[in-house]
């Protein structure tokens, strides 16, 4: 396993954790943060041992507070715009992962870190956290995908509230308006409920795991036809083994043994 600078990752049960490891600048992302982000998640798509990711926060204040603003000043029209893609193509990779992405949330999730557990396809969250997507107040807005994903999880209505007023929102009102699955009183509840997760999602037949994450994704897209991906990916999955396996242990009233194949 690679060593890094500004996370750490760990792996348990085919899971593996990534943890943003910059609590005195409260997990702040910098370039170097997100290269490195970028780097753990290419290496998950491709590890066989790994089934499951999950994505956290070192310490109890902060899941991610926002980019490092100290990187801002710097930034022009050309190289802004090259920064937001370099963004949007991370946290791509996270949205399109064919293995379930689960963001443990704890703390502050401002700017890019709400924007990273975006992301992630599931999202649980501590009593603690407060979601907010700040960036008016610095003059630029949500860059790295933060402007469409807020829009798709929580309405129009909330989001263009969120972003135009800057404001955050704490776990419980996250939880209502469908930004977070699940609140838990701490970390270390999160962590067992988003292992919880994993495991019930292990049991069932990877492929078709990653078809239905393709799926949804297909279903904001401005490109595909999301009932044809359905359709096609459907047809897919009826020429797998794991088909096979899944429907003769049914018939057989015994539990299937998924190959990914």
């Amino acid at each position: 396993m690679p060593t890094y600078k500004n996370i750490i990752e760990s792996i348990d049960e085919n899971i593996l954790t990534i943890t943003i490891n910059r609590p005195d600048k409260l997990n702040a992302l910098n370039s170097l943060t997100l290269l490195e982000l970028k780097k753990a998640i290419e290496n998950a798509y491709d590890d066989h041992l790994v089934q499951g990711i999950i994505i956290t926060g070192a310490g109890k204040k902060s899941f991610v507070a926002g980019a490092d603003i100290a990187e801002f000043t710097e930034l022009t029209e050309l190289n802004g715009r090259k920064f937001a893609e370099k963004g949007q193509e991370i946290f791509a990779l996270i949205e399109h992962c064919l293995k379930p992405v689960i963001a443990v949330v704890n703390g502050y999730a401002l700017g890019g870190g709400c924007e990273l557990a975006m992301a992630c396809h599931i999202r649980i969250a501590t009593e603690n956290t407060f979601f907010g997507q700040p960036e008016v107040s610095l003059g630029i807005l949500p860059a790295y995908g933060g402007t469409q994903r807020l829009t798709s999880l929580v309405g129009r209505g909330l989001a263009l509230e969120m972003m135009l007023t800057g404001e955050m929102i704490d776990a419980q009102k996250a939880l209502q308006a469908g930004l977070v699955n699940h609140v838990m009183p701490g970390k270390e509840e999160a962590m067992l409920k988003a292992k919880e997760i994993m495991s019930k999602i292990f049991k069932n037949a990877p492929l078709a795991v990653g078809m239905v994450i393709n799926c949804v994704d297909s279903a904001i897209s401005k490109t595909e036809d999301g009932f044809q991906v359905e359709a096609n990916s459907f047809a897919n999955c009826c020429k797998t083994s794991d088909f096979r396996e899944g429907t003769s242990a049914f018939l057989e009233k015994r539990k299937p043994d998924f190959k990914g194949e």
